[in-house]
């Protein structure tokens, strides 16, 4: 009887963890369901508003503002973002916007920033929407960003029933100047927010339909080396010591292929590729400028390198060198130079899991083919101030490819006949408004 109730017993225990099982692969099918079908409605209503954001891309497009003037820009900005329910404060830092989308649901909070500014260019703009305002123009792909942001912010405000947490959108005015970020944040903007990630992107000449980034910094660091010395009796000669030492510890000399910047998107050497020959380097880019006084003689030169320990090791050897030279009684001091008159250069800094949780999440949403991962950071003087929001929040900058080659669409920044293929704004609304309701789950 004991045995009989034992069986009975185990029975039922089996039959209740089957139905357990079954409850839990029902709900866990429910879910997996649940998430095919958000990002099938991130889809669907991007292809919706597609035509909509084109034609905004384009009235920015001619309707282009220069830094810390762009009034109209942000008054179409708010007015948009109004239009969808969001919470908008405006002439934050400036003409700065930024609107929260608040689902009401706890949940965490996630930032989305795009910058709004356009350059000065007599460059003639290659397509027809020209721009309206002489001598400015969006060469460098801001209307792009911004309409990206305003389709994202569009799209999560359709799904908000299903989303949990907040999602800030900061539009950030004066990038090209380098000021709008710092302007924002002396202007409370992180007392108006609290994100805990952030994101952004920059259009790039990758082709479109795919994102690419890496971990770390995404721009080449770029600064100045200054050596000084007492002023010798023979200035020639040291000059011309310091010139040879400082070219022959550089890691890439001219007229090698690392200076032919149509290696840096080649697929056996560039960026792309994992033994590139764009990472650990340290390399001069510019003449030296030589400074004299009556009591110390100063040679400058711009360097790039590939990350921060290189120019660091790059400094040691130099100074080692000279300390152990002919020259040393005379020897100063060998520093790097972020603040005289140097152009000052921001870059990036990504947060590694950030950055390979995200890659992962959009690849397997849209395929591996929509991610692109990268391996080192071609010598362009490019940087953008996202880098002092990622001092205060974790985040990834994204490279939004845009160049279509079969059309002879290439999008390189700063260029005379940089375009993009318009095909790029519903890649990045549907691939970071999926990203961001991830990042939301997780």
């Amino acid at each position: 009887m004991k045995s009989y109730k034992y069986t009975l017993a185990l029975l039922a225990f089996l039959f209740g963890c089957y139905a357990f099982g079954q409850k839990a692969a029902t709900k866990f099918t429910v879910s997996l369901e649940k998430e095919a079908a958000i990002h099938q409605n991130v889809q669907a209503y991007t292809n919706a508003i597609f035509d909509s954001l084109v034609q905004l891309r384009r009235d920015f497009h001619r309707h282009p503002e220069l830094s810390d003037q762009e009034k109209r820009t942000s008054m179409k900005v708010a007015n948009y973002l109004e239009s969808l329910g969001l919470e908008v404060t405006p002439h934050m830092g400036g003409y700065g916007v930024v609107g929260i989308l608040d689902t009401g649901k706890k949940g965490k909070r996630i930032a989305w920033r795009a910058d709004i500014d356009a350059m000065a260019s007599d460059l003639p703009d290659v397509v027809d929407f020209k721009s309206e305002n002489e001598g400015v123009r969006h060469i460098c792909g801001h209307d792009i960003h911004t309409t990206v942001g305003l389709g994202i912010a569009n799209v999560l405000a359709s799904q908000k029933e299903h989303l949990t947490g907040t999602i800030y959108f900061i539009f950030q005015p004066a990038e090209e100047n380098i000021k709008g970020a710092k302007m924002m944040i002396a202007d409370g903007l992180f007392n108006l927010i609290q994100p805990e990630e952030i994101y952004a992107l920059h259009v790039s000449p990758y082709p479109v339909g795919t994102i690419a980034t890496k971990a770390e910094n995404v721009f080449t660091h770029i600064t100045a080396i200054e050596v000084a010395y007492e002023a010798p009796t023979n200035q020639d000669a040291l000059v011309n010591f310091t010139k040879e030492l400082i070219s022959n510890t550089q890691t890439h000399e001219p007229n090698t292929p690392f200076w032919d910047l149509n290696n840096v998107f080649s697929p056996e050497i560039g960026v792309v590729h994992p033994n590139t020959i764009y990472k650990d380097f340290v390399a001069l880019m510019s003449d030296f400028e030589i400074l004299k006084s009556d009591n110390t003689l100063t040679l400058k030169a711009m360097v790039l390198g590939s990350d921060r320990e290189q120019l660091s090791t790059f400094l040691a050897a130099v100074t080692r060198k000279i300390e152990t030279s002919e020259y040393s009684e005379a020897f100063q001091s060998v520093q790097y130079n972020f603040q005289k008159d140097m152009p000052v250069m921001f870059t990036p800094m990504n947060q590694q899991q950030l950055t390979e949780d995200t890659m992962k999440s959009v690849a397997s949403l849209y395929g591996p083919q929509s991610t692109i991962p990268l391996y080192g950071t071609g010598p362009y003087a490019f940087s953008d101030d996202f880098a002092f929001f990622q001092e205060s929040v974790p985040g990834v900058y994204f490279f939004l490819g845009a160049s279509n080659f079969e059309e002879g669409v290439v999008a390189m920044p700063h260029t005379p006949n940089f375009e993009v293929d318009e095909e790029c704004i519903k890649t990045g609304v549907n691939y970071f408004s999926s990203m961001i309701i991830e990042r939301l789950r997780h």
